[in-house]
């Protein structure tokens, strides 16, 4: 069978299941998640077995420590997408509900009402707890997924997949609405964005040029997952402990993601007291900085930023600084730069807050609080498919209720249009 053949196959599968998982029961959907979970924990050792070979395979090639880091599985990262599982299943089932109802002069009585989408079509890189929230997500939201891992992650992803529909088999949900496309060429992808009478929305989610790349071949409308160039503005007015403290965490915990800290804004106000000491433990954590001249002023040990260092998305241990002459430049410089994904402030001035939460446009703006935590799971969201940088038709997160639309339904008695 020929990779477009292929896709089409799945997706033509997906498409029947999706009918039957809009119809199952809350009980059931969250039935099935459990079981997902449990066969996650029962699988622990297969999967860890298959993910060694990808990241022997990935070694071999010669990827990037950041790369590695998103590859990589352990029992503790299977846990955790084992209870996001769980998490998920715990939520309120979007599907029925009720959004908002009125009664027309007529007498209509008209309801907009949650259904599912339909056929999720979602392709990704380097991180197989991705495809666990992916499935998920779309079984409690009653959507059949088309999954298309990245080349990278193909075996570890391929049994993942494979414990997810099984699981939905043994608590009689149909396993054809997970559907995995174990095919590395990229013609997979090129196949999929082709899929418009069978698949209703594209998620693409991984690097700049791959989801442009997407983005304009795709006949599916897509939901983007773009990339991530995140900033923090350490204020005037800041907690300079507090502050230190959100940029170690928005930096270090895990850079390898999108909602890490990229470019690190100072007011000019408090960059000798700040920065020497934030730079100190920075360096420490194995950071490498780069920044402006009066940055470098005050932290001798950073490297010149080029105008480029302001639009990079490292992804690793890699921190651009810039000194700021107060909020307006600040917000200046996210406007030019910024990627839409996150963005914070740190402040004790209320009015600035308002401001920088006002006028800063991104999916998430946080006050006094790291960027790492734009995050599905953190927003209560049990896990995520990605977090969109689109504006249309869900930004931020997205969960089991952004994978939904809605439908009218209206009740009447006899009426008719004059």
């Amino acid at each position: 069978m020929d990779v477009r053949t292929l896709v089409e196959t799945k997706a033509r599968a997906a498409r029947e299941a999706a009918r039957t998982l809009a119809l199952c029961s809350s009980r059931t959907k969250t039935e099935a998640l459990q079981q997902m979970a449990r066969g996650l924990d029962e699988k622990t050792a297969a999967i860890l077995d298959a993910n060694r070979a990808d990241l022997e395979r990935a070694r071999a090639g010669g990827v990037t420590r950041a790369f590695l880091d998103r590859l990589t599985l352990t029992d503790a990262r299977i846990e955790t997408m084992a209870a996001a599982l769980r998490e998920i299943a715990a939520l309120p089932d979007p599907v029925g509900e009720t959004v908002e109802a009125w009664r027309r002069p007529s007498g209509l009585e008209i309801a907009r009402v949650r259904v599912p989408l339909g056929v999720i079509g979602f392709i990704y890189e380097s991180r197989p707890n991705v495809t666990v929230d992916a499935a998920g997500l779309c079984v409690k939201s009653g959507n059949a997924v088309v999954l298309r891992g990245g080349s990278e992650a193909i075996e570890s992803n391929t049994l993942i997949a494979a414990v997810l529909a099984k699981a939905l088999d043994k608590t009689g949900a149909p396993p054809e609405a997970i559907q995995f496309v174990e095919v590395t060429d990229r013609q997979a992808v090129a196949a999929m964005l082709e899929q418009d009478r069978l698949i209703d929305l594209i998620i693409p989610r991984g690097g700049e040029e791959f989801v442009r790349w997407v983005a304009e071949r795709s006949r599916v409308p897509i939901l983007k997952h773009d990339k991530g160039l995140v900033h923090v503005f350490v204020d005037a007015a800041a907690d300079l402990e507090m502050a230190t403290t959100v940029v170690l965490n928005a930096k270090t915990h895990r850079p390898s993601v999108c909602n890490a800290l990229e470019t690190l804004l100072v007011d000019r106000a408090v960059a000798s007291r700040f920065l020497p000491q934030v730079a100190a433990r920075l360096v420490e954590a194995g950071v490498e900085l780069r920044g402006c001249p009066q940055t470098r002023t005050l932290v001798p040990r950073a490297r010149p930023a080029t105008e480029a260092d302001w639009d990079e998305e490292y992804l690793d241990l890699v921190l651009a600084i810039r000194v700021v002459d107060g909020l307006d430049e600040a917000i200046a410089h996210i406007a030019r730069h910024g990627s839409g994904l996150a963005e914070a402030i740190v402040t004790n001035d209320l009015a600035h807050a308002r401001r920088f939460t006002r006028e800063v446009d991104a999916a998430a703006v946080l006050v006094n609080a790291s960027t790492r935590l734009v995050d599905g799971s953190q927003f209560g969201l049990g896990a995520e498919m990605g977090i969109s940088t689109s504006r249309l038709h869900a930004r931020g997160p997205v969960g089991v209720r952004e994978l939904t639309t809605t439908k009218f339904i209206v009740h009447g008695d006899g009426q008719v249009r004059d």
